[in-house]
């Protein structure tokens, strides 16, 4: 759910995902975003390289910082809700470049 955003500046977005549930490993080419957990547990792997990630659990207030380029992953260990600040420079609906998707939108900029 986007609960704040301005074209060409900023978007901010609550998202909820479910235990077990993950993300798709991707990138973003100009996109800069810092996520913070609401509620629940997460594992996010995150770096410069499929081969070279890091990972690292997040609970309640935690935040992460991910630059352009960055790869990054989240999973949900129990059901998951954290915000997202990002910002929204013209494009940046399209601005994913997904690598692994256990959903089948790997290649594509799908939700």
């Amino acid at each position: 759910m986007i609960f704040a955003g301005v074209d060409g500046k900023y978007v901010g977005k609550i998202i909820h995902v479910n235990a077990g549930h993950s993300l798709s490993l991707q990138y973003h080419q100009q996109k800069e975003e810092t996520s913070t957990v609401l509620s629940g547990a997460a594992l996010i792997e995150h770096g410069a390289s499929a081969d070279r990630l890091t990972s690292q659990h997040l609970g309640p207030g935690d935040t992460i910082h991910l630059p352009p380029g960055v790869l990054h992953r989240i999973t949900a260990i129990t059901d998951l809700t954290f915000v997202e600040a990002s910002t929204a420079q013209p494009g940046w609906r399209e601005d994913v470049v997904r690598l692994e998707d256990k959903y089948g939108r790997a290649g594509t900029t799908a939700p």
